[in-house]
């Protein structure tokens, strides 16, 4: 007993300490820039660098910060670092969106600098950048639409669990996990992931001016190289942060040896939250964390293919 309340204490002490170096990190990269610095006050003409980073769920605070910050006068350009696996279909398309609104409405010229990943929802969100700029080793694509179910039908036998359901219409529980999903419910699910992948494909040969036969040889979910995504059209350049900079500047008429700066002030988020989207390792709470993140239960998602 006493070793289990030593444990328990050992937890908590560790919770506390990452809590501590997380809010420090947190007062660091949130803005999005970290230690590369940039403008406190948006006095001058400016890039406004943001940061899209990891799986694409709750975009608010991002789009915020685009939405208020892009059509300011002294923003000449917006440079935003992506690296993600991808994640739902509807916040993708809708930084999607708002990136060909600053591109288009406001004239305004985005570059987006792809890192390490930039896969699936997160090249969906590339896409409508004025130019993309990536490492070589950069992985990208995974261009396709999945959806995760589990079929927990033998698990609730075995716990001589049996669950039941009251609904109004044959589909309200389609995705169920305590039954067999049958054939008319995966024909439907089947039909619209067959439209969102049509939307992304369309998406990319518009934005990306891609023939059908490169569509059809590298849209079918596979990950390739930004060597690879330059030499066929899914990219613009070859090059690092810095390359990624000097074009923004460049496309804005700016000074491309020293532009300006401007990253959004970091926003105070919730403790938990903090917590969740943190990618500290905080040991015997890690496997907790995974299992209470609130997005992952029972919800049949468009996801991209990598994300979880």
């Amino acid at each position: 007993m006493i070793k289990m309340f030593k444990g328990f204490l050992a937890i908590i002490a560790t919770f506390i300490v990452c809590m501590v170096l997380i809010s420090v990190g947190a007062g660091l990269g949130a803005s999005g820039l970290g230690e590369m610095g940039g403008l406190k006050k948006l006095n001058k003409d400016s890039i406004l660098y943001m940061n899209l980073d990891g799986v694409i769920y709750d975009v608010e605070t991002f789009l915020t910060d685009l939405r208020k910050y892009s059509k300011k006068d002294n923003i000449k350009a917006v440079l935003i670092r992506i690296n993600s696996p991808g994640g739902v279909v509807s916040p993708s398309q809708e930084i999607y969106q708002e990136i060909i609104k600053v591109r288009d409405e406001f004239k305004k010229p985005v570059v987006v600098f792809g890192d390490a990943l930039v896969a699936s929802g997160g090249y969906y969100a590339a896409i409508g950048a004025s130019q993309i700029v990536v490492n070589s080793g950069t992985m990208m694509g995974s261009i396709g639409v999945i959806m995760q179910f589990n079929n927990l039908e033998k698990l609730y036998s075995w716990a001589k669990t049996d669950p039941f359901v009251i609904k109004s219409g044959k589909y309200k529980d389609s995705g169920a996990s305590f039954r067999k999903m049958r054939d008319d419910e995966k024909e439907l699910f089947q039909s619209m992931i067959d439209e969102v992948y049509l939307q992304f494909r369309n998406t990319v040969i518009k934005e990306r001016n891609l023939s059908q036969d490169i569509m059809n040889k590298y849209a079918d979910g596979r990950i390739f190289t930004g060597e690879t995504a330059v030499k066929v059209g899914f990219a613009d350049k070859l090059g690092g942060y810095n390359m990624a900079l000097k074009t923004a500047a460049q496309l804005a008429g700016l000074d491309i040896d020293d532009p300006s700066i401007f990253t959004p002030p970091p926003k105070k988020e919730e403790l938990l939250q903090t917590l969740i989207n943190s990618k500290v390792n905080i040991g015997p709470l890690s496997n907790a964390i995974e299992m209470i993140k609130p997005h992952l239960f029972g919800k049949p998602l468009f996801l991209m293919p990598g994300t979880f």
